[in-house]
């Protein structure tokens, strides 16, 4: 499987100024951070707030590019101006915020509005708007004004505008931390669906581990540089380094990892609800307990 995402010992720093807007330092952001997404892959990227992974993510569409390093998409040089388009093509972005990435006031023609700048032809339009909005189950709302519409519902929307555009990959940069629990939930569906079905990549940062959880491979990043990279189990079962950098883990990491210092043999490798559920009833009804 070849790579759609390539970052190769990257470096980011930005001016620091003091009141009189003289440069008095540099504020490195990224340290070293060499990272690659084979296409088909979800995955997760976990730190906590100021830990540069934010920045990572604009950095696999060109939004900023490296101060020291190379990042490539689909074997695409970001800092090739020629090529930003293409890039973009290839990989979207959605935000934290919908209402900052929707700018019509009906929704089929906010998801249209990318496609109408670049020249597609109206028949296609149609056909893709349609077909994106279908994908993240927002079709019956097509003529809606997109605020009338929930957190949940408008993100998604947004995300329709992305689809449309065919990208191969789609880079979220916390696209549900202004969500409420159901919000949430319909953005982790429609993100799985888009990966699992639609065979589209995704890059999720996020601060939830419940959803980072659900990833083929979480990325930890502190300080600016990599400090975890395995698959959600590998991950989660290293609750104290998690903890010791300012990181939570899922409900049932938790509740196993407690179960464990009480003196219990627990796995460590169990994330999903039902599984946990299943082991605490098997812990019960063990020897006649339950």
């Amino acid at each position: 499987m070849s790579d759609i995402i390539c970052a190769e010992d990257i470096v980011f720093e930005y001016p620091v100024l003091d009141e009189d807007g003289n440069e008095i330092g540099k504020n490195r952001v990224l340290d070293g951070v060499s990272l690659s997404v084979p296409e088909g892959q979800f995955v997760a990227v976990l730190g906590h707030n100021g830990s540069g992974k934010s920045t990572l993510a604009k950095h696999f569409n060109g939004i900023l590019l490296p101060t020291e390093g190379r990042v490539t998409i689909d074997g695409t040089d970001t800092t090739d101006e020629d090529k930003i388009y293409d890039i973009r093509q290839t990989v979207g972005m959605v935000f934290q915020n919908p209402d900052n990435q929707i700018v019509a006031t009906i929704v089929e023609e906010d998801v249209a509005f990318a496609l109408e700048n670049i020249g597609v032809p109206p028949d296609e339009i149609r056909r893709r708007v349609d077909e994106a909005l279908k994908t993240v189950d927002m079709y019956d709302y097509r003529e809606h004004s997109p605020h009338q519409l929930s957190g949940g519902q408008k993100q998604r929307v947004a995300i329709a505008g992305i689809i449309a555009m065919r990208p191969r990959c789609i880079v979220m940069d916390e696209p549900t931390a202004m969500l409420d629990p159901k919000g949430r939930k319909e953005i982790m569906n429609t993100i799985k669906l888009l990966n699992r079905e639609h065979g589209i990549t995704v890059v999720l940062i996020t601060h939830y581990m419940e959803e980072a959880a659900q990833a083929d491979r979480v990325v930890v990043i502190d300080k600016g540089k990599i400090l975890l990279d395995d698959i959600p189990q590998r991950i989660f079962a290293q609750v104290e380094l998690l903890k010791s950098v300012g990181l939570d883990v899922p409900q049932t990491t938790e509740l196993l990892y407690e179960l464990r210092k009480a003196g219990i043999d627990a796995p460590d490798d169990i994330l999903s609800e039902d599984d946990c559920a299943d082991y605490i009833y098997s812990l019960l009804t063990k020897d006649g307990k339950l």
